[in-house]
């Protein structure tokens, strides 16, 4: 999607964002300076999608070279985040590994047990810790683009799209929990709804608008480059829960079937109720949490009752509808090829 030297670039700022929030840290000491540090084994590694669909859509745009270093800082404040999400999902989820390793809240909840603290005061801890990590990310970000040397009206545009993604996503996140906890199921349209919000804005619609605005792109193409990454983020995040129930281990990262033993209400098991097999599937997603044996039972369930080909039907409508879009004479032609680039690795990922 974007040539080594750009990733490279992109790298390089956010390590420096990273060591600027490591200098901060260590400057007051204590358990703070270890969080800096924390905070920098978090942001490191993965696939940095976001950073690369800013530097991607800026080039389709035909951005100017003596542009690049707003680029790359508005780029590297799209992945710092992504990052608070992911460490403020891991405090709303429980959870205290992440890609096999302790996160944020795990580090602190061990400092925690090491110090002499109970099991309640180590949650205590490792839950503070990680809302504190994700605090000081999210500032990173804003930073990022309040300095960026860019002209006053690029600037507004740029934290008009961090306000959308933040919002949005804040929003869809709260509906998805709520979805989860209360005893009868949210209809079809509200899980969907949840889906979208969680992840559509942040990860496609954003940043690909935003490497487009840092290129000089006209309000009409940013709107409809807009929409389609809407769209392409329906889709990934549609493709994400397919894995969650169907996708291997690798593919998941984490044990198979993982979706299926933590009983998530996904729009997979939305589209399962409206079968007339859903007793079935009900009881299946039951008993998955008790291992493997259960975790392939609720998956034939799920595969019998139509869920999975009508997911993957709907993932194949939602991609169809982006490359009949693109192909319409309104839709920038520059960045068609991006936007079908997308569309194709998104449908690579299905399980």
């Amino acid at each position: 999607m974007i040539p080594p030297s750009t990733r490279t670039a992109i790298d390089d700022a956010i390590d420096g964002s990273l060591r600027r929030i490591r200098g901060r840290a260590n400057e007051l000491g204590g358990g703070f300076s270890d969080l800096g540090d924390a905070v920098t084994r978090a942001t490191s590694g993965g696939k940095r999608l976001r950073p690369a669909l800013v530097a991607a859509s800026f080039s389709a745009f035909g951005g100017s070279e003596d542009d690049t270093d707003a680029v790359y800082a508005v780029a590297a404040a799209f992945e710092l985040l992504h990052t608070a999400f992911v460490v403020h999902d891991d405090v709303i989820d429980h959870d205290t590994v992440r890609r096999g390793i302790p996160n944020v809240g795990g580090e602190f909840r061990d400092r925690a047990r090491r110090r002499g603290a109970d099991e309640q005061g180590s949650v205590v801890l490792g839950d503070a810790a990680a809302i504190l990590a994700g605090d000081l990310l999210l500032h990173e970000a804003s930073r990022l683009i309040a300095l960026a040397d860019v002209p006053a009206p690029v600037r507004a545009g740029l934290f008009g799209l961090l306000d959308d993604a933040i919002y949005v996503s804040a929003a869809g996140e709260l509906a998805d929990v709520e979805n989860a906890v209360t005893p009868d199921y949210a209809e079809a349209e509200a899980i969907f709804d949840a889906t979208f919000n969680k992840t559509a804005v942040y990860s496609f619609s954003a940043p690909l608008c935003a490497g487009a605005l840092l290129a000089g792109a006209t309000p009409d193409a940013i709107a409809a480059l807009d929409a389609e990454g809407g769209r392409l983020g329906l889709a990934f995040q549609l493709v994400d829960d397919m894995i969650g129930a169907f996708g291997s281990a690798a593919q998941a990262g984490r044990d198979e079937g993982g979706d299926l033993r933590e009983s998530k209400r996904t729009p997979l098991i939305a589209l399962a109720r409206e079968s007339t097999t859903w007793s079935r599937v009900n009881d299946a997603l039951a008993v998955a949490h008790t291992g493997p044996i259960a975790v392939r039972e609720a998956q034939r369930a799920l595969e019998e009752s139509g869920a999975r080909a009508s997911l993957r039907s709907l993932i194949d409508d939602t991609l169809g509808s982006v490359r009949s879009a693109v192909e319409d004479p309104s839709f920038p032609t520059c960045a068609r090829p991006l936007i079908l680039g997308l569309a194709d690795r998104i449908e690579e990922r299905i399980p």
